[in-house]
């Protein structure tokens, strides 16, 4: 029995849709999902103009070439071509330079930025307003911003969960799997949403009261207003956040670039009108954030239904379904909870200080994490395009591992460029933040752990997204937390010592430079995801039966 390969009668890049024509046979009905449904700027996977020659790419025996010495299609003689087929990758990347595709990954990763850096970024701006009016309230921000900024940090298993499931299931060319991921995440964003509201309308004073300790008590009542005020955004924010991560799913980093400047602009002019306008305060702040958060989470809502999916379709998720994503986000869950932990913990330390030093931690902490955030769409671009290459109909390993090495180098590049920035904001203006000369010194105490922390950091996301995007969640989950319970001891001690400030940073060096080395000796194992020709290799004889069948 011969089989026909399928021919198009165009030299167009692999993610146009071709038109198909069997030789000497009517045109039969394209086949389903013939190609990736969401095609991005980054070519990751795309083939290159130069080689279009009598290439088949598929198992399917889709051929997206046109043999220039002969216009008909090539037929496939026996069953051992069927094999040789299944064993042919696409090397298009191999083609590209390591420079053009770190080009390439850059433009994806830039407006990616929008998902990380709008919650720091208002809080920066928060901290930047509100330390020119008083010092007690410069230092109300740092509890208060831990409950409202490290408690969503701890939902964040729902975004990643959320990017992982929709960009694996684009991987399968299944869009109804898309539709149900996002209806069912929806429900899990909003219920959790709700619950952190009542949460933090009856229990916010009690956790501020239980982190701040005796000794701040007159802190209270301006964080626990900031807190309350803050807290009518959660459902806002974590829908906002399901659909921001669905759209990163699937490959478009313009909707969360639009949610971020529409919500910069909003909360910026909310800050100086509210607060230093109207004498508002930390209230004032609190209020210019919140309005923020709701609109950037109703663009996010409304830019995934123009992509043809329905955005305010919530599904109950079975127990099955329930129990599926509670095995990816679990362990995701205590990853990001053991790495808010130490910050917060790493706050309280410094809280026990005095004010002055707390106010200092405040503003440096703040800008530790704004500058982290622009290496975390690091993370989010293994985590969209990975699951492709590793289980993806066009699987290869070798690409991924190419992928993985251009995010490590722009990654330290990107670490050296934010510490350098980073350092020289507090250095050398640190009158944006507070005229308080105290707190200006102690500031300036912690500058050289502050680039130490930072430049590694980049890096050490890039390998993270790449575990999170293969799922290697237990060792994730396990490195996470032994590095969490190692750099509390060391706090303890340090504590004991009376090093102050100061040590808390280096101890802040230590988690993160640990957090680098575990997850680099990881991906380089032998038998790591990126290595072992095994994983999934379920997903893709199940992609390629499904190809021939349709052939």
């Amino acid at each position: 029995m011969q089989f026909k390969t399928l021919t198009s009668h165009s030299t167009s890049p692999l993610f146009q849709n071709p038109t198909f024509f069997f030789n000497k046979l009517p045109q039969p009905p394209p086949p389903r999902f013939p190609i990736p449904l969401f095609p991005s700027n980054l070519s990751l996977i795309s083939t290159t103009k130069k080689s279009f020659r009598n290439r088949i790419v598929t198992v399917s025996c889709i051929s997206n070439n046109r043999d220039n010495d002969n216009n008909g299609p090539r037929e496939i003689e026996n069953g051992s071509d069927i094999a040789s087929v299944s064993e042919i990758k696409v090397s298009e990347m191999e083609s590209q330079s390591i420079w053009q595709q770190m080009k390439e990954i850059a433009m994806f990763t830039g407006p990616a930025t929008a998902l990380w850096i709008c919650g720091p970024l208002m809080s920066l701006i928060d901290t930047a307003v509100i330390g020119q009016g008083s010092s007690i309230e410069l230092a109300a921000l740092g509890p208060a911003t831990v409950v409202c900024d490290y408690l969503s940090y701890s939902f964040m298993f729902l975004s990643i969960a959320t990017s992982n499931m929709v960009a694996t299931a684009l991987a399968r060319q299944d869009k109804k799997e898309v539709q149900h991921h996002i209806s069912i995440l929806l429900f899990v964003g909003l219920t959790c949403g709700c619950l952190m509201l009542l949460f933090t309308r009856f229990f916010g004073s009690w956790v501020l009261t239980a982190f701040t300790g005796s000794k701040n008590a007159h802190l209270i009542p301006a964080a626990n207003t900031y807190v309350q005020i803050r807290g009518l955004a959660w459902p806002a924010l974590l829908v906002g956040w399901v659909a921001q991560s669905a759209s990163l799913g699937m490959k478009d980093s313009w909707g969360p670039l639009k949610a971020l400047a529409v919500a910069s602009v909003v909360n910026g002019i909310g800050d100086i009108v509210l607060c230093s306008f109207l004498g508002y305060g930390i209230a004032g702040a609190a209020w210019a954030t919140m309005a923020s958060q709701v609109i950037a989470g109703y663009m996010m809502i409304e830019a995934l239904n123009k992509k043809g999916y329905n955005a305010f379709s919530i599904s109950v998720p079975s127990p099955d379904e329930l129990l599926t994503v509670l095995g990816l986000a679990a362990p995701v869950f205590l990853t990001m909870m053991s790495k808010v932990a130490f910050f917060s913990l790493l706050t309280y330390f410094a809280a026990s200080l005095g004010t002055y030093s707390m106010a200092a931690h405040q503003v440096m902490f703040q800008t530790f994490l704004t500058c982290t955030v622009w290496g975390e769409p690091l993370a989010q671009t293994a985590q969209s395009f990975m699951p492709e290459l590793i289980y993806g109909v066009h699987r290869s390993l070798e690409k991924a591992r190419m992928l993985l090495k251009s995010l490590v180098i722009i990654g330290a590049i990107l670490g050296l460029l934010l510490g350098v920035v980073g350092t020289s904001v507090p250095w050398l203006f640190p009158r944006i933040f507070t005229q308080d000369q105290n707190v200006i010194h102690e500031m300036h105490q912690v500058l050289i752990p502050f680039f130490m922390a930072l430049a590694v950091t980049p890096p050490t996301l890039s390998l993270e997204g790449t575990l999170l995007a293969g799922r290697d969640l237990k060792f994730l989950s396990l490195s996470m937390s032994g590095c969490f319970s190692v750099a509390s001891l060391v706090l303890l001690l340090v504590t004991s010592r009376g090093y102050g400030l100061t040590g808390y940073w280096f101890v802040l060096i230590g988690f993160q430079w640990a957090r680098f080395f575990l997850s680099l000796r990881r991906l380089l194992s032998p038998n790591g995801m990126l290595y072992s020709e095994d994983l999934g290799q379920g997903d893709l004889d199940q992609g390629k039966l499904e190809k021939l069948r349709a052939a």
